[in-house]
């Protein structure tokens, strides 16, 4: 029997250019890796497994705000800025949150630092502090995956619309890079952002999210393939911080503690942003995990904190708030019972005894499985380290500041504005209203679904100037 051989003039210069293309490295420039030399870097930028999954091509990614700049929201900045992500000005020129990973074709990431670092300004006009571990004020991630969606059904997502866009970028992207990036890249990253937005679908059943705030665990019920299409309970929550995690160590953890393990904790959080139990990257996550246990929160300025009031603040709290919040205390790292707290119950009633049962499912096979999940009946306790800049406050970040917290809910504000970083020194959180934050905040209404401001009346019934001493107090915690 003969074997009937191809043309080598044409299967050769074929199979040099698919090897060609294959080794590829479309990279965003120097400095830039899935990891880094300093701590504080690798937490902004290094890499916890999320590429393979939920990652980008870079420069797709790159040049998305500049094609579908009109699908970005309406908020203050340019390209990502305007979804809240921040720019510290390092050299790879990716936004914090961000990771990288090389390869035949580069992808761009998510990692912890997109939910645990926010920003803050003693006044307009005045310059940005970024403080790692602080909840992410400005960020909004559902705006992000909306986004991503919005630009996917766009008929503008085509090879040569995204390639031309890429070359005004970088005028050195070759010949073979745009081979790969037309063929395989531009294509595959459709269809990953397209089946991604099947996977939200849920998004639309439940009010938006808005900055500084994620639905943590229903993307857990769509991944575990639990029944969304009957349930339509609404998660959404507050970004925590993540200081001082040491002292947290079997403290019940999540704002309806129903897990004890910092470790496990911080896997499913990462799972959570988009890796795999397959991809987490466990040395890289073992970095931050070890900076994190004794990372500080930032000190409330000396120079605006009044001593006499705060020794008069001190012993209040220790009658109102110290059993339930202080380090060692009975009551702390423990769950208060819903019907005591009586803050907003759709949190608690998201995270089901059906879904604490899968989630200890994850990661069968390895040894880190997820074990400590379970379903509580009520809100955790936790220290309130860094409470100054953990606004808006309660689970839901209903309350916009500290002084609101200490009025009876029925005096609390029912719309304010969240995102805008600029601080109130007098009322203990960051400015939510008037014409400048309307201006660069995003509304928030305690009138919708999962967003209620009732509860946690502790410490409402003091009087003024004893109020006015616990805040102070606060200040120093």
């Amino acid at each position: 029997m003969q074997v009937r051989r191809s043309s080598p003039g044409v299967a050769a210069p074929l199979l040099l250019l698919w090897l060609l293309a294959l080794t590829v490295q479309t990279t965003a420039g120097q400095n830039d890796g899935p990891s880094f030399p300093d701590a504080v870097e690798h937490f902004k930028y290094g890499s916890v497994g999320t590429e393979a999954r939920v990652g980008l091509p870079y420069w797709i990614w790159r040049v998305l705000p500049i094609v579908f700049a009109d699908k970005l929201p309406n908020r203050p900045g340019k390209g990502y800025e305007r979804i809240g992500f921040m720019f510290d000005g390092a050299p790879h020129g990716r936004p914090i949150g961000t990771s990288y990973e090389p390869g035949r074709v580069a992808l761009v990431g998510l990692n912890c630092a997109t939910c645990h670092v926010g920003s803050i300004r003693n006044a307009p006009g005045e310059p940005r502090r970024i403080v790692s571990g602080m909840p992410a004020n400005q960020m909004d991630l559902q705006s992000y995956a909306r986004f991503l969606s919005a630009c996917a059904n766009d008929p503008r997502f085509n090879a040569s619309t995204i390639i031309e866009a890429i070359k005004k970028e970088n005028p050195d992207f070759g010949f073979f890079e745009k081979f790969l990036y037309r063929f395989f890249a531009i294509p595959r990253a459709r269809d990953g952002i397209l089946e991604r937005d099947k996977t939200n679908s849920w998004f639309d059943a439940r009010p938006p999210q808005g900055p500084g705030r994620v639905d943590t665990f229903n993307p857990y019920k769509a991944m575990l393939r639990l029944d969304l299409a009957n349930d339509r309970t609404v998660g959404t929550v507050d970004l925590p911080s993540l200081w001082n995690q040491r002292v947290r160590q079997g403290m019940w953890l999540h704002w309806d503690g129903n897990n004890n393990s910092v470790e496990e904790r911080n896997k499913s959080a990462a799972i959570g942003a988009g890796a795999t139990p397959d991809s987490l990257k466990l040395d890289s996550m073992k970095r931050i995990e070890d900076w994190i246990l004794d990372l500080a929160p930032p000190a409330y300025p000396k120079e605006k904190i009044d001593a006499a009031l705060t020794q008069k603040g001190a012993a209040i709290y220790k009658a109102e708030c110290a059993s339930c919040h202080d380090v060692g205390a009975e009551k702390v790292g423990q769950v208060t019972p819903a019907a005591e707290v009586s803050t907003d119950r759709e949190r608690l009633d998201s995270f089901t005894p059906e879904l604490a049962k899968s989630m200890n499912t994850i990661g069968e096979g390895k040894p880190w499985r997820f074990s400590h999940f379970r379903k509580t009946d009520g809100y955790a306790n936790m220290p309130l380290d860094g409470i100054w800049l953990r606004a808006p406050y309660l689970h839901n970040g209903s309350v916009p500041n500290l002084r609101a917290l200490l009025n009876p809910p029925d005096q609390r504000p029912t719309e304010f504005f969240r995102a805008y970083d600029v601080y109130d020194w007098t009322n203990v959180g960051f400015v939510s209203s008037g014409a400048e934050a309307e201006r660069e905040g995003v509304k928030f209404s305690t009138k919708e679904r999962g967003n209620s401001n009732a509860g946690h009346a502790y410490g409402t019934a003091l009087d003024a100037a004893s109020k006015a001493a616990l805040l102070e107090y606060l200040k120093t915690k």
